[in-house]
């Protein structure tokens, strides 16, 4: 089985990443760490070179059997994440929330929100310190 966690280079993505990491060694499961989105360059939410390096240490540790996959193709993030429940056996999606004004909450409208409404496996939300 495999646990994917939706990365972006905030501190919901680090605590999402933490998590992640976390379960997967508790549970002895595959880590796929993916950071999606429609373009490249200055993206924000793409991770830079210096998060790529640092994610992929964090991987590297003995007993973690983890991988992280870039995607900048066009696709927004649901999507990719969308084809990746459907083509491996997922047990669990990792993603971070951040904080949100109540006027936030009412249109969120975010990658957060379209994931616990579209995805159909088991989805755990977890909320930066920050």
């Amino acid at each position: 089985m495999t646990i994917i966690v939706a990365y972006a280079p905030r501190p919901e993505g680090q605590t999402a990443l933490f998590k992640g990491i976390e379960i997967a060694r508790r549970r002895n499961e595959h880590l796929l760490v993916v950071n999606a989105t429609p373009g490249s360059g200055e993206d924000a939410a793409m991770a830079t070179a210096q998060d790529v390096e640092r994610i992929e240490r964090l991987l590297d540790e003995p007993g973690l059997n983890a991988e992280f996959k870039q995607f900048g193709r066009g696709k927004n993030a649901v999507e990719e994440i969308e084809a990746l429940v459907a083509s491996l056996p997922v047990s669990l999606l990792v993603i971070g929330l951040r904080k949100r004004s109540p006027l936030g909450k009412l249109i969120m409208g975010s990658v957060a929100q379209e994931l616990l409404l579209t995805i159909p496996c088991p989805i755990l939300a977890v909320k930066a310190e920050h």
